[in-house]
């Protein structure tokens, strides 16, 4: 098993940015490909970001391309999500997972995932 503790979610005023942290315990998620998802009020979980298991490849939503950036620090079992220039629309829960399977260049829906962490963007 793979838990994942996410933080930096919070309140930011459109144009601002914020930084998501998600910590990987329990078995090893350096060898798995980590992303991030969000759900917004009334609608499905969508895509945000993913990065493979090695950190080379890194894949984004058309929606979050030149503003999000994720990362990894495989030394920490941690995967970030830098959000600048953020919109209203950006607003949802956030949440990591860690795909199930290893040595992945992308995640799949077969994830380990984390409880989410709240983003919301004011205008």
């Amino acid at each position: 098993q793979v838990q994942l503790v996410e933080s930096g979610g919070g309140l930011v005023q459109a144009g601002g940015s914020l930084r998501l942290s998600c910590a990987a315990s329990g078995r090893t998620a350096s060898n798995r490909a980590m992303g991030w998802f969000r759900q917004a009020p009334g609608k499905e979980r969508e895509f945000v970001a993913d990065v493979s298991w090695k950190g080379y490849s890194t894949y984004y939503a058309d929606s979050v391309k030149g503003r999000f950036t994720i990362s990894r620090d495989n030394a920490e079992n941690t995967v970030y999500l830098q959000m600048n220039s953020l919109k209203p629309e950006d607003t949802a829960v956030y949440f990591c997972a860690v795909d199930r399977d290893l040595y992945r260049q992308r995640v799949s829906q077969n994830n380990y995932w984390g409880q989410g962490t709240q983003v919301t963007v004011s205008s």
